[in-house]
């Protein structure tokens, strides 16, 4: 593999974790099922959630807004190790929420990912989400009124 196209990999992987957070962020879960593979498997052990193919994917976006009132999640890079079209790595997320519940929380977590090189680019064919800092204090701050302009 030439040092451009592990550069170019790299980019379009960091590109891809990005699209998951604005997808999420947006509530846009059929683009979230378009990033990972048909069979592609998303794992959230602490929430608990785990879903394999992209309809399971669609189907557990369209309840989130029954018990997510709001979610702000960050991604920083993370590691990313290239072995041909597939690859494997780790993103860094923090993330900011309230539950529907009332129930609220900061974390720090790390998803674990599996990727693969497909004809239409880089998707995830596995993401497992580690909690590794949970606070469940009651957040102080409120969700501000939407200006529907600012989309």
């Amino acid at each position: 593999m030439s040092d451009f196209q592990a550069i170019a990999d790299r980019v379009e992987i960091e590109a891809l974790r990005g699209e998951f957070t604005d997808a999420v962020m947006m509530r846009d879960y059929d683009r979230v099922a378009s990033l990972f593979t048909p069979d592609g498997v998303w794992r959230m052990p602490g929430i608990p959630a785990e879903m394999t193919g992209q309809e399971q994917i669609r189907a557990w976006g369209r309840r989130v807004p029954d018990f997510v009132d709001f979610l702000v999640q960050n991604t920083h890079p993370g590691l990313i190790q290239l072995d041909g079209d597939t690859a494997s790595g780790r993103a860094y997320m923090s993330e900011v929420g309230r539950g529907r519940d009332g129930r609220s929380g900061v974390n720090h977590a790390i998803y674990h990912d599996r990727y693969q090189r497909t004809p239409d680019g880089w998707k995830f064919t596995e993401r497992v989400y580690e909690i590794r800092y949970l606070d469940d204090s009651p957040l102080t701050g409120y969700v501000p009124p939407r200006d529907a302009d600012a989309r």
